[in-house]
This record gives C-alpha cells, structure tokens and sequence, in this order.
C-alpha cells in the first residue's frame, strides 16, 4: 500500500496551487467533484489507514471494513458523496490525561469521515499552501520544527535579531 501521491492527483494539486498563487483573488467555486474522485477517495484511504486509530462513534475499524471489502465500502461512500446524502457522524469524546494533570479533550472520527476529511485536504490544501508565507512553518506538509529552527540560524547568520514565534497550543483549550 503505497501513501506515495499518485501522478494523477500530484498533478490536480499542482494546477490547483498554480491558479491559487497566480490568480489570489480567484474563487474556486467547483471542488466538490474533486473530492468525489474515485482515485482521490482510494488514496484518502490508505493514508488515512496508515494513521490507524480508534473506531469512532459506530465502532468500525479497518479490519471491519477491510473483511467486508473496502472497494465496495469506498464505492458506497463515493455514491454518499455524489447524491449529495453524506451526512459526518458525531464524533467520540475521549479524555487524555496532560503530563502536568488534567485531562484534554480528542475528539475521535468515525473512519468514514477521516477519508472523507482527508480527500478534502487532498484538494483544499494546495490551495491554502499557495497563500501562506514562506516562513510559516507550522502544521505545514513537509516542514517541520527542525527546519524552522536552521532557518532563524540562517537568518540570524544574516544579521536578522529579532524571532516571532507564537504558540497557541494552550489557546484553544481556555477559550469559549
């Protein structure tokens, strides 16, 4: 099972970037369809297969899904998907315990949603990447925090003596 991006949907995310970074004021109005693609749901599902997980509020698993076959399982979900009668599931609270006490809450989703929020960032998120500064590094594809920090050296190597970093990881457990 192979989390390579297929050419094909390498190259609709390429296009899509493209028209995104050329053409910021465009609207894409018509995405739907994209995320309803066969070849798009398919790969949803092996990356999100890879993740593994706990079954969501309906209790499937992979294994379930797999018993029963899973090209039949995506081609139900992709006929959800293009009658317009998809519908997400409510998703399963789970608390974890924080290292320093108290507990944060996950939010589990059921399978089917996970592939379907994944082709959904399969498509959007070439879109998104296409307007964001180059010097954002957080939750980005293929960034991460080691080469934010080579990049402050590089920067501070420059000359550069001022760093703005933000992080928000606490922000969103106090808020309302």
């Amino acid at each position: 099972m192979s989390l390579q991006t297929p050419d094909k949907i390498g190259t609709l995310q390429r296009k899509l970037y493209r028209k995104a970074r050329e053409e910021p004021a465009f609207r894409f109005y018509v995405l739907y369809d994209k995320i309803c693609r066969d070849d798009i749901l398919h790969h949803a599902y092996r990356l999100a297969r890879t993740n593994a997980g706990s079954p969501g509020v309906d209790g499937v698993t992979f294994a379930m899904i797999e018993a029963a076959g899973a090209q039949e399982w995506l081609a139900e979900l992709r006929e959800e998907l293009v009658s317009k009668a998809y519908r997400p599931q409510p998703v399963r609270r789970v608390m974890i315990p924080k290292p320093g006490g108290g507990e944060r809450p996950l939010g589990i989703a059921t399978i089917r949603d996970r592939v379907v929020q994944t082709a959904a960032k399969l498509v959007l998120e070439p879109i998104f990447e296409a307007e964001f500064e180059d010097s954002a590094y957080g939750y980005r594809p293929n960034r991460g925090g080691g080469q934010a920090v080579k990049e402050v050296h590089r920067q501070i190597c420059r000359g550069y003596t001022d760093v703005v970093d933000a992080d928000l990881s606490g922000y969103l457990d106090a808020v309302s």
